[in-house]
């Protein structure tokens, strides 16, 4: 008899085992099933032997974590705004100027024809199933129709519909770029861009708006920060949150700089049309004559439906520069889910053709007449510094933080001006631009006229002709 030894590798107890065997030479071919009981003793199968464990088992433990994608996604907005102290002054009544959703108030209804279509749809029976991913053919005909031009003409397979414009970006930029790849994002800009690029481990370069030039792109900065890595360039126009609108000539100076560096355009339209008598909106694509752009659109905001969740995108490739690359590309990404809500696809001839001119128009005079309201209330405040919008649902302030020093921040502003005043403004670090704040102009126009008075008695409250360190600077140079 001999006495041999063995180490096997328990993948259970995830540990190598060593134990011996008295027996003939052939008992080495024979298989060994060894099991680790709950009292951590080794259990040897053939024998039916309990052997004792020499040496400490570690148990397997939980060790589930968060993606890598999900621990990258953050939500500049929601941190700033769940960390700030929102304590209204119980004394006054609410008024929230900060919510981008045109509906809340109930002053915007949509048209009656849009409800109607919608009505007609479910009751036809016909959109209960599944489309398919980018969108019914009749869907999108119908989109490609309304956009269709001479300078940038569309058809059907020019149009990907997505669940809201968020995942028409989403998709632009997913198609466009790669890890380790940037984009060029408007500083202030809406926050989605950098949520979005920052989850799928694509960088993100500011460039500057110019407020003194009614938030106009600093071309020269903007070209500045092009390089070999740069996938794509983000055009907001009509802008959330500046509530500015390009113009023409603007537009092709964008346009000349995305030629010269070979750049495509991702263009986020979806405030398109909602623009102010005076001004004008042009969407980019017309104007290009080789820039390969995706332009980003939705009902949400002009159709004033945003809970509805239908997008598109609108792909204008005039010299064929995206190729059937990028087309491909978009249709692989829409089949990661399986597209818009089908009876809106039903209602969207209807929706988008019938309502009259007059909702359109409304709903701009409404607006408008709102930031008329706003801008010459603040603009008479000390220490504020409204920038007229032309379009859009939105308006910014600048706050000459060196005659609030008791304030650090625009947080620390909005913030007060909650507790004191019950009254809700977007301080603008939630989109990358300190010392303003947005001002959201679709609540009913009693509302908006109070919320001045309220923000022009907060301002002369806590208003300091110098700030202290001016004041002490003087006492010193005595």
């Amino acid at each position: 008899m001999q006495t041999r030894q063995f180490k096997l590798w328990s993948k259970s107890a995830n540990c190598a085992i060593s134990f011996q065997t008295t027996g003939p030479r052939e008992m080495e071919n024979h298989a060994y099933v060894i099991q680790v009981s709950g009292n951590g003793n080794l259990h040897d199968s053939i024998n039916g032997r309990f052997l004792p464990a020499k040496m400490k088992i570690r148990k397997p433990k939980w060790n589930i974590k968060a993606s890598e994608m999900s621990n990258k996604t953050f939500n500049p907005i929601r941190a700033i705004v769940d960390s700030m102290k929102i304590e209204p002054n119980p004394n006054k009544s609410m008024i929230r100027l900060s919510i981008g959703d045109p509906t809340v108030f109930g002053n915007l209804p949509t048209d009656e024809e849009v409800l109607h279509a919608m009505k007609e749809a479910i009751d036809s029976g016909k959109y209960n199933g599944y489309a398919p991913s980018i969108g019914y053919q009749s869907s999108r005909e119908v989109v490609a129709s309304y956009y269709t031009g001479p300078e940038a003409p569309l058809d059907a397979m020019d149009v990907i519909l997505t669940s809201g414009c968020s995942q028409a970006i989403e998709m632009a930029i997913g198609v466009l770029c790669n890890p380790g790849d940037n984009i060029l994002v408007p500083c202030p800009g809406f926050s989605l861009y950098k949520t979005l690029a920052l989850s799928m481990g694509i960088d993100v370069k500011l460039y500057n708006l110019l407020p003194e030039e009614s938030w106009e792109i600093d071309l020269k900065q903007l070209e500045s920060l092009i390089d070999d890595k740069t996938s794509c360039i983000i055009i907001n126009n009509p802008s959330n949150p500046c509530g500015s609108v390009f113009s023409k000539s603007h537009l092709q100076k964008i346009l000349a700089v995305a030629s010269r560096n070979c750049i495509p355009i991702l263009a986020d339209e979806i405030y398109g049309d909602m623009v102010f008598p005076g001004s004008r909106y042009y969407p980019i694509a017309p104007l290009s004559t080789d820039v390969p752009i995706l332009s980003c659109g939705g009902l949400a905001k002009r159709w004033l439906v945003p809970g509805w969740r239908l997008g598109w995108i609108l792909i204008h490739d005039r010299k064929d520069l995206f190729g059937s690359e990028i087309r491909e590309g978009l249709i692989r990404l829409s089949q990661r889910i399986l597209g818009p809500c089908t009876i809106v696809q039903g209602a969207l001839k209807d929706i988008i053709n019938n309502p009259s001119q007059e909702f359109y128009s409304s709903t701009i005079h409404i607006m408008k007449s709102n930031a008329d309201i706003c801008y010459n209330s603040l603009s008479s405040v000390p220490g504020l510094r409204p920038v007229r919008p032309s379009g859009a649902m939105y308006l910014m302030v600048g706050i000459e933080m060196e005659h609030f020093p008791e304030f650090q921040s625009d947080v620390d502003f909005t913030e007060r001006l909650v507790a004191e005043q019950s009254v809700f403004c977007l301080p603008a670090t939630c989109f990358e631009y300190p010392n303003f704040f947005r001002i959201v102009v679709t609540v009913p126009e009693e509302m908006m006229v109070e919320a001045c008075n309220r923000i022009q008695e907060f301002c002369q409250q806590h208003y300091e002709p110098y700030s202290n360190h001016i004041i002490q600077d003087i006492d010193c140079d005595k």
